[in-house]
């Protein structure tokens, strides 16, 4: 009986030290505390799928869990005034600092984006609380952190709406005057999903506006009647910024590293889009572009913009163009999905419309399958002649910013943090 029970604990922990123990790169710092973080986003991406294959809830709706388990209720404190608002319908969080100074007194702001796939995340999540905080009192800024709708609830363009609304709305003369933020120091960021959506709205406040019924490029939110205030700098951090091709370098290197592997990201994609699972299928196998997209492919040619340290051993391959996704039209509620549209696809801007964006902080990291996004924006936003400062993180994988809360604290998301901040005190 007692070797019996003996036998059971030790089969017990080598099985549960099979599942937890993953290849992860050794230059990574606090491996094993990676190693067991993700073994929990593994059991529920399982514990997920296991779900929607017998309908009984979908694949999103079981990780939100994720959302839900960090959620905070954002309060005051002796430093920070919180305030819960709606700006132009959309839900925000509003951190100002307690100490008001004099009437005169004008402070930079910052628009801060979520990140979680456009499917999960939350401006109430502990992490982007602390984040907010910090800024505020590091600063002496005033931070908006938006509740944007989610997919797949809330298809594509509905999440990148409600942030345009949003950033429509607080560069109101009138608004900034309300809150004491200085009309010339506003900058617009956000991680991963949340970078996409700041590069997006970046670009839509700077002079042109992409309309699908013409096909080009109109005046956008900056040009608005009333609308004179322009952002200052954009800082993106990890950011996803191109649909069209799935199989870059990081994606293919990065393709089972923790917290955000190519399934997943890709997943994120679909979802965004459409439900229709047939065009996750199609993502995976890197063959949903349409002839559509087709003519754009150019500025994701990673073989053009990604620095050669960057290629490794990998070849470029041009995407595979198809009339349809398995010989159906698979899209948005209906239409077969846009992808060449830049308010899901940053990098996918002609080069004409990137020249006067304002200057950018871009956050890369080595084990990231995002990585080679936010380097081609690098290269061709410097091409444009944009000042970009360009941090890249040897050791670092996605969501690491993020990971600022016990028991998931990394060491590497304080050293993000301080010199994301730095940034900011002395570009804004």
């Amino acid at each position: 009986m007692r070797l019996g029970s003996i036998i059971l604990f030790v089969a017990l922990c080598s099985f549960t030290a099979y599942y937890i123990y993953e290849p992860i790169p050794e230059e990574i710092e606090e491996r094993w505390k990676l190693m067991l973080t993700n073994s929990f986003f593994r059991s529920l991406s399982h514990l997920a799928d296991l779900s929607e294959l017998l309908g009984l809830k979908d694949y999103m709706g079981v990780m939100y869990f994720i959302t839900l388990a960090e959620k905070v209720v954002p309060v005051s404190d002796e430093h920070v005034k919180v305030t819960e608002e709606k700006f132009d319908g959309v839900e925000v969080v509003l951190y100002q600092p307690k100490q008001q100074g004099s009437d005169t007194e004008l402070r930079r702001a910052v628009i801060y984006l979520h990140g979680g796939g456009w499917c999960l995340g939350s401006s109430r999540m502990s992490p982007y609380d602390l984040l907010a905080r910090k800024m505020v009192t590091e600063l002496d800024a005033v931070v908006l952190s938006v509740e944007y709708r989610l997919a797949p609830a809330h298809h594509f363009p509905v999440p990148y709406e409600d942030v345009y609304r949003v950033v429509k709305h607080f560069l109101q003369k009138g608004v900034l005057a309300q809150y004491s933020v200085d009309p010339g120091r506003i900058a617009v960021s956000g991680d991963s999903a949340g970078g996409n959506l700041a590069a997006a709205v970046s670009q839509q406040n700077n002079f042109q506006h992409f309309s699908e019924e013409t096909d080009k490029y109109t005046l956008g939110l900056k040009k608005e009647p009333g609308q004179q205030v322009q952002l200052k700098a954009q800082a993106l951090i990890y950011p996803v910024l191109q649909a069209l091709d799935l199989n870059t370098p990081s994606y293919q290197q990065n393709r089972d590293m923790p917290i955000l592997p190519r399934t997943l990201m890709v997943r994120f994609w679909s979802e965004y889009f459409t439900s229709d699972k047939a065009l996750f299928r199609a993502m995976m196998a890197n063959t949903h572009n349409n002839p559509e997209s087709s003519s754009l492919l150019k500025f994701v040619n990673w073989s053009a913009f990604l620095p050669e340290t960057y290629h490794r051993k990998y070849n470029y391959s041009a995407p595979a163009v198809v009339q349809g996704i398995e010989g159906e039209e698979v899209g948005i509620d209906g239409p077969s999905p846009s992808f060449a549209d830049p308010r899901a696809s940053p990098l996918l801007v002609p080069d004409s419309a990137l020249h006067s964006l304002p200057k950018a902080y871009i956050l890369t990291c080595e084990y990231d399958v995002l990585r080679d996004d936010g380097i081609m924006y690098v290269t061709r936003l410097r091409a444009a002649g944009v000042e970009v400062t360009h941090e890249h993180y040897d050791t670092g994988f996605h969501g690491g910013l993020m990971f600022s809360v016990w028991p998931t604290d990394f060491l590497i998301a304080r050293r993000m943090a301080d010199n994301y901040i730095k940034w900011l005190m002395d570009n804004l």
